[in-house]
C-alpha cells in the first residue's frame, strides 16, 4: 500500500471512531487535511497526528438535491468547505441547517466538528456553533 493510501486509510479509521484528526509537519508546524504524504508547503514527508479544534467557519456551500445513490435518502442537503482554525480546508457535510431554505445559510459562520451516520458509515460534518 502506497504512502498516501495508508495515510487516507488512517484518516478514515480515526473518522469511523469519531475523533478529528489530521497531519502536522515536523518540519514547518503545517497542518495537512486532507491527509497527503508530501507537506505542500515546505516538501517534508515528516508527519505526527494530531488532534484538530474542530472549529472553524463555513468558506462556500452547495445544496445537494440529486445526490449518489448511498446517499439518497439523505438529499436535499448541504455540503460546504469549511476553513479550519488550523488553516487547512475540508470539504463536509453541514448539518444542523435547512438545505430548504439556503438563505439563512451564511459563509463565515462559526462551525464545529460532530459526526453523523448515512449510508451504514460515520461521516465527518459541521454544525453551526452556538
Amino acid at each position: 500500500m502506497e504512502e498516501a493510501e495508508r495515510l487516507v486509510k488512517k484518516y478514515f479509521e480515526f473518522v469511523s471512531e469519531k475523533k478529528f484528526m489530521g497531519l502536522k509537519c515536523k518540519d514547518c508546524g503545517a497542518y495537512i487535511l486532507p491527509p497527503k504524504s508530501i507537506c505542500k508547503k515546505c516538501g517534508s514527508r515528516e508527519f505526527e497526528w494530531v488532534e484538530l479544534s474542530g472549529k472553524g467557519s463555513l468558506y462556500t456551500f452547495t445544496v445537494i438535491h440529486v445526490a449518489a445513490k448511498r446517499f439518497l435518502n439523505d438529499a436535499p442537503f448541504v455540503v460546504g468547505v469549511v476553513q479550519l482554525e488550523e488553516g487547512p480546508r475540508i470539504t463536509a457535510r453541514i448539518v444542523g441547517v435547512d438545505p430548504n431554505k439556503p438563505e439563512t445559510i451564511k459563509t463565515g459562520m462559526p462551525l464545529k466538528a460532530t459526526f453523523i451516520e448515512s449510508g451504514g458509515q460515520v461521516l465527518l460534518a459541521f454544525e453551526p456553533e452556538k
